[in-house]
């Protein structure tokens, strides 16, 4: 179960998260509890996976800013760091990071089960 402790402990950073929720705790964990089933994450895999770097990108940036909105900081971190790849269309390997995205998630996603 998703709690204000298990977010902290992922690395999130709650109290910021919080004040963009006006300091309502169960809209913030409501809220929060979606990125796991947040159907950007998918597509971006598969546009990774495509070669497709503009699909990729539109995918990241909106990742980018609900992890950033809600403060999911491990996350936001990588998604920040593949986002600004795939803006520069930078020609590389992106599986690296993208094993490190989904590890990230899926952590995440232990946390709200």
């Amino acid at each position: 179960m998703l709690t204000v402790e298990s977010l902290r402990e992922y690395g999130a950073n709650v109290d910021e998260g919080l004040q963009r929720c006006f300091g309502n705790e169960a809209l913030y964990l409501k809220l929060a509890a979606t990125v796991p089933s947040e159907k950007n994450f998918g597509k971006l895999n598969d546009a990774i996976n495509a070669g497709n770097l503009e699909d990729a990108f539109e995918a990241a940036h909106a990742l980018k800013g609900a992890l950033g909105n809600l403060s999911i900081t491990p996350l936001y971190e990588k998604i920040c760091e593949i986002t600004e790849n795939l803006r520069a269309k930078k020609e590389m390997d992106y599986s690296v990071i993208m094993a490190d995205i989904n590890k990230l998630r899926d952590a995440y996603a232990k946390l709200c089960e």
